[in-house]
């Protein structure tokens, strides 16, 4: 037996010796390619020397050229290689090799073929029972620029005989791409699996770009890598028109979107958006979600007419009348007619864009009240002459309809008198005290981002839409977006022309970022069965022309009222072409932690999509109840050091809301795990990912959504499930994080 294994060992290092001279011949012409792309940056900076306007645009192009190449290539060091195609000789006698790039030898001939391209779409789609003239195919491991070792498949026993028969040597090595892949650890960062997508998750890849693509399955499908492979192929086959457009990648998290940030660059696309939803306003960045309740009032499609009241609301502490002496009359705006200008003007669009049209309707209703002969006499051209020559005048018109922008709007909701006024007949007077109680610290004079939580974004983006952009220039200046407003007064004027702060209470300045730039040509939505209405609404809105890619399992929702959810995900879509697919294999989960999982899924009736585990370790998940009074750190500490030392990756520690403090706390007194406590407090914190030394941390249930560990300990799993009424769903969520060893502690 010994002597056996000695002449496997001897076989497999002459295939990865074999494996490792190819790959270092790439790595050559790799730095080869570089050199080419810096020598055409140079090229294109010389260009600019030409002296004429075609040299810069020369240039320009060039150099833009050569800068996307170097990304391309920069991303695509680690890993190059990872795949290799043995086909029938009628087909070709030459093996072919699959990798994250295309790369040419020195005579343009194929050296290595990108795995986005058609001709790599075999390596994903062959089968055993389908093996499109494909005898073998050979995953290769890497780390850095080393091969490690192999893993073959043999797809065609008939073919391989006529092929050693014709003298080719094509031995078999490992256990298989998939199973390989599957048993490693786990890190802090995903990594991109384009060597083991099978034939399922293939044709969702490669799906037509036109529509929405809907990909759905339960836990551990490989539904999100799936997706992220599809926005690579995208770029890939439609480069213009995508990276023109571009695309945005909406995850649930902060955490989430640092965990997979690896992915599409080491597929070598940078010309992604990666955004959690607390992030898909420009310039808005929050991690910290409501507490339930709070969040499900915010979540709801009903806020969205709470925010069209809001937009139409008198400026609070705004001038509430303007009297001034003319010839021989004493003209008045009060309230009533305030009122009247107010609602004449929101009928003709939105706040922002009545900029040019508040002065004329001003000076009419002033006008109108002219009655003295000396006044008529004059005209109402020397009449607006006069008005918009005096300070009052200006100074009124500002305080009275300034340029909004929607995070002072948002501010104004710390007013609970307010919230009534805007919510009567919207929400119950409980719904309002809730919602009140979250907005109270809302301060103008400090920036949005570090105020609101997750589920205000929306609200946000619902005002910016409401109250429109600052009109633009005819030239559309965008470095000095003021309008004239009709009478020949520059707004610049009127908002420099008294060095006061508004009734706002903050000076205002021109956004960088209009809605007009939110568009993408392509949106994929991963965890979408968790957004919620008015995240519908917000995500539509950037996706109204383009191509979309959604992933998600009904099971998994955190949303409560399906329903309403369905309905704003198909006034986003609005009606688009709809392609669907199914993964139905759990490649994440050994078999006895998702039977685990799907046990409690049926038990409490979720009606979940349950796929089928295809790896067993042998290991049962680990139930510990403790006795009335047991001491639950011990417990929790006795069970980490446990999983800590039986996995080489990461382990999640999974509490209650409520608990997250504490638990944290006492990760950062356990000596034995105290290079691990930094990391932890990190993302419990500031929901910044760890480092990849930081192989333990502390989540919620809600934190832990697309994420995956080697060992998962989850402590009170009741109170986890007690904590909103979708409580069930995200601990099923939970039960399926781990991939190695499971441990609940009751």
């Amino acid at each position: 037996m010994a002597g056996a294994h000695t002449v496997v060992d001897e076989l497999v290092e002459r295939e990865v010796a074999a494996e490792q001279a190819f790959v270092d011949r790439v790595y050559r012409q790799l730095e080869v390619a570089g050199e080419a792309a810096q020598q055409l940056a140079k090229e294109g900076h010389s260009r600019a020397h030409l002296g004429h306007e075609g040299g810069l645009v020369e240039r320009d192009a060039m150099v833009f050229q050569a800068a996307k190449r170097i990304a391309q290539l920069d991303a695509a060091h680690e890993g190059l290689v990872f795949g290799r195609l043995d086909m029938a000789a009628s087909v070709d006698s030459e093996p072919r090799y699959v990798g994250r790039i295309g790369l040419r030898d020195d005579d343009r001939d194929s050296l290595l073929i990108d795995w986005r391209a058609p001709a790599a779409a075999v390596f994903y789609q062959a089968t055993a029972a389908e093996p499109q003239s494909v005898i073998r195919r050979r995953v290769l491991r890497s780390t850095a620029l080393a091969v490690i070792g192999v893993e073959d498949e043999l797809l065609d026993a008939e073919a391989l005989a006529t092929a050693e028969a014709e003298g080719r040597d094509l031995p078999i090595v490992g256990e298989g791409a998939l199973m390989a892949q599957l048993s490693r650890a786990r890190d802090r960062s995903m990594h991109s699996i384009v060597a083991t997508i099978q034939a399922e998750q293939d044709k969702a890849i490669r799906a037509p770009s036109k529509g929405v693509v809907s990909i759905s399955g339960g836990p551990g499908t490989g539904k999100t890598v799936v997706a992220l492979h599809r926005a690579a192929y995208l770029l890939y086959n439609e480069r213009q028109r995508y990276e023109r457009g571009g695309v945005l990648v909406v995850g649930p998290s902060g955490v989430f979107m640092r965990y997979i940030e690896r992915v599409l660059p080491s597929l070598g696309e940078t010309a992604v958006a990666l955004r959690s939803l607390g992030e898909v306003v420009n310039d808005v960045r929050t991690a910290r979600h409501d507490e339930p309740a709070v969040a499900d009032v915010k979540g709801s499609e009903r806020m969205a007419e709470v925010m069209r009241r809001l937009a139409r609301q008198q400026v609070p502490g705004s001038p509430t009348e303007y009297r001034v002496f003319y010839r021989d009359d004493r003209l008045l705006l009060d309230r009533g007619r305030l009122g009247q200008i107010r609602r004449q003007l929101m009928s003709q669009g939105v706040r922002n864009k009545q900029l040019p049209r508040v002065s004329n309707a001003l000076l009419d209703a002033l006008w109108r009240q002219v009655r003295g002969e000396r006044g008529r006499e004059q005209g109402r051209e020397k009449f607006n002459d006069e008005m918009l020559s005096r300070q009052d005048f200006l100074d009124f018109a500002l305080g009275w309809w300034p340029p909004l922008d929607a995070s002072a709007v948002l501010c104004w909701l710390r007013d609970p008198e307010l919230v009534a006024r805007i919510a009567d007949g919207v929400l119950s007077g409980e719904e309002q005290r809730l919602v009140v109680k979250s907005w109270a610290g809302l301060d103008p004079n400090r920036p949005i981002s570090g105020q609101i939580s997750i589920e205000d974004v929306p609200l946000l983006d619902e005002l910016r839409y409401a109250l429109g952009d600052l009109p633009q220039k005819a030239d559309d200046d965008r470095d000095d977006p003021m309008t004239l407003i009709e009478g020949g007064v520059d707004i610049q004027e009127l908002l420099t022309s008294s060095d006061r702060e508004y009734a706002t209470g903050r000076g205002w300045t021109p956004p960088t970022h209009s809605i007009e730039d939110d568009g993408y040509a392509h949106i994929l939505i991963d965890e979408a069965q968790d957004l919620t209405p008015m995240q519908w609404r917000m995500v539509g809105r950037r996706g109204r022309t383009a191509s979309w890619t959604i992933v998600g399992d009904l099971a998994q929702s955190s949303w409560p009222i399906p329903a309403e959810s369905a309905a704003a995900r198909a006034a986003a879509l609005e009606r688009k072409q709809l392609h669907e697919f199914h993964l139905s294999t759990n490649y994440r989960n050994s078999a006895e932690i998702y039977a685990h999982a799907a046990s409690y899924a049926e038990r409490v009736g979720l009606g979940a999509d349950l796929p089928e585990a295809v790896r067993r370790t042998g290991e049962e998940p680990r139930e510990i109840v403790l006795a009335s009074g047991a001491d639950l750190e011990s417990a929790t500490r006795e069970a980490v050091l446990d999983l800590a030392g039986r996995v080489s990756g990461t382990v999640g520690i999974v509490v209650p809301v409520a608990r997250r403090s504490e638990v944290n706390a006492w990760l950062a007194s356990w000596p034995e795990l105290a290079a691990d406590a930094a990391g932890a407090r990190a993302a419990v914190d500031s929901a910044v990912a760890p480092s990849g030394e930081d192989r333990v941390v502390v989540l919620t249930g809600l934190d832990t959504k697309g994420l995956e560990f080697d060992g998962i300990v989850v402590v009170r799993p009741q109170e986890i499930e007690d904590e909103s009424v979708t409580g069930r769903a995200t601990l099923y969520v939970v039960l399926t994080r781990a991939t190695q060893l499971l441990t609940t502690i009751n």
